[in-house]
Parts: structure tokens; sequence; C-alpha cells
């Protein structure tokens, strides 16, 4: 099944169909508030946006209007997710500086994101691929990462390139599937690792994979990044 992709640039509340459906039964609010049970008010906020359609609402709907509650709820998940993106919007907006933070061009010609040319659309495929829903979240996590590396006392690193390289190896990491860490089967792997090192490390990757992933260690490969410096 394909899903379907389609974002409108707008999408109208929920009441402007409910104030729709009643003048087409020639309904008034007061009419359904009676019906419904429920305050004047009430109506008059959902048909002007102000309140949400909850599902005993729109079960009520669909007593009242014969439309099933399901597309009263649906249009209303429409409207809310719409919401959402447009405040996410504004708030990236205002963080673009970010995106002069981190190895973007590097990034796309390795194919770890998408090319974008929409400079929010790039923030986003970057929130993606960092697994954090903002570039203050970003911050948080990926700023104090809590790992180990060697790394060249001559040159200080970049942090948004040092980020983006660990969290590589984190995503091709996260495909091994390992069984649970065992200390001792692990030094025991390491032994087997050990007995294959005089062999170029193209050849015996593989193995070296699958025999720690056995101990429950994920080995995987990542060149740095250019001003990773790792």
């Amino acid at each position: 099944m394909i899903e379907n992709q389609y974002a409108p640039d707008t999408v109208s509340p929920p009441g402007d169909t409910l104030a729709e459906t009643i003048e087409e039964l020639g309904m008034t609010q007061a009419d359904l508030a009676t019906r419904m049970g429920r305050p004047q008010k009430t109506i008059s906020e959902i048909i002007n946006g102000k309140t949400a359609i909850t599902p005993d609402t729109a079960l009520q709907l669909e007593r009242v209007l014969g439309v099933p509650a399901r597309f009263w709820l649906k249009r209303e998940q429409h409207y809310q997710e719409w919401r959402a993106r447009q405040q996410e919007e504004e708030q990236l907006r205002a963080e673009q500086d970010w995106l002069g933070q981190l190895p973007v061009n590097e990034m796309i010609q390795r194919g770890w994101i998408a090319s974008c040319t929409d400079a929010i659309d790039q923030m986003r495929a970057l929130l993606d691929y960092f697994g954090v829903a903002s570039p203050a979240q970003w911050r948080q996590v990926w700023l104090e990462p809590k790992v180990a590396f060697r790394h060249t006392a001559a040159f200080s690193s970049d942090v948004g390139a040092l980020a983006a390289w660990l969290r590589k190896g984190q995503l091709e990491a996260q495909a091994i599937n390992c069984a649970p860490y065992d200390v001792v089967e692990f030094r025991r792997a390491l032994l087997q690792v050990r007995a294959l090192t005089a062999k170029p490390t193209h050849q015996i990757l593989a193995d070296v994979r699958q025999i720690c992933a056995a101990a429950g260690v994920a080995v995987v490969v990542v060149p740095a990044l250019t001003k990773s410096r790792a």
C-alpha cells in the first residue's frame, strides 16, 4: 500500500463543513445544539474553529446529521495536524541559522539526507536524520554525546560534522541484528577477530560484524566527515 503524502497548503477547520451541512439541512446552530443536548456556545465555538470535535461530539453529530463520526474525527485530525505543522514551520524559520552548523552539502553528497530546495524542508530532513524534534533538542542530545572515540589533538572537531558522523554510525548499528550483550562472549569474539587481522580489512569486515553481533556488539565502519577530525 502506498501512503498518501499529499500535504495541502491550507486546511479549513471542520466547523466550516459543519456550518455548510446544517445550512443544507435548513438547520440553525440553535437547532443543532438542542438536538445534540449541547450549549449553543459550544456549537458556535466548533463552527468558528475555537473548539475541537471530540469523539463524543462526533458521535452526536453522526446521530443528528447522519454523517459518520469517523468523517468528523478525520476532518479534525487533518486540521489539527495542519495547525501543528504551521506552528512548527514558524519555529523552524526562527532557527534557520542551525543549517549553518551542519555539513549539509557533504551529507547530501554521501546520500545521508535528501537535497531540498526549501530551507524548512531541509531542516525537517535533518531532524529526521538525527531523530530529534527540533534544533533545541538536537543541541541537547548531540552537542554532548555520550561516546568515546580517538581524536587528533592537532585540530578541533566541528560539532555539527562530528554529530552527523556519530549519528550515521548509530543508524547503521541499529540495522544490525545483535544478540544480547555478553561480556564473556565479546572477549572470546575479540580473540577470533584478532586472528583475522592479518587479512585486508575489506575481506574480514563481514566476518567481524557477524562474530561481534553474536556477542551483542554492532560493528560499523563510517568514513569521517571532513571536519569531524575523528
